[in-house]
């Protein structure tokens, strides 16, 4: 009995692990910078600002996971159409996801802002931009 309740644990976990990684294996990436939109019919966002990142930095251990303020521009036809804030934060995920997926026309399964803190690192306002995830 013992060995039938591993071996239905082992294919339970095993299989559980091979289907996460056939949904990460369909994610294709674009980032989108301050200089450079996405590019869709219609459609363009340009990362504008960054307002404010609390992000719990890497190797530290926080109480909460933190979150990111910025501005994205959205341009229609190459004509500027609104400024939009918003905050990436664990809490509100879908939200955002689906909020880029309005306005790329695709199913997009993540949006990170990088570069990621680091402790003792100060970014480069410049160098941030968003990674948006999307579902082929």
């Amino acid at each position: 009995m013992k060995n039938l309740t591993l071996l239905l644990f082992i294919i339970g976990f095993t299989a559980t692990t091979f289907a996460q990684d056939a949904q990460r294996e369909k994610l294709h990436y674009k980032n989108i910078t301050q200089k450079e939109c996405v590019k869709k019919k219609g459609y363009r966002l340009l990362l504008k600002q960054v307002i404010s990142d609390s992000r719990c930095p890497e190797n530290v251990t926080c109480i909460w996971a933190g979150e990111v303020s910025i501005v994205v521009s959205v341009y229609k036809d190459k004509k500027f159409e609104a400024d939009e804030t918003l905050t990436l934060s664990p809490k509100n995920r879908s939200e955002i996801n689906a909020w880029f997926s309005k306005y790329t026309g695709r199913e997009v399964a993540s949006v990170a802002l990088l570069p990621y803190p680091k402790e003792g690192v100060v970014v480069d306002p410049k160098t941030y931009s968003l990674r948006i995830g999307y579902i082929k």
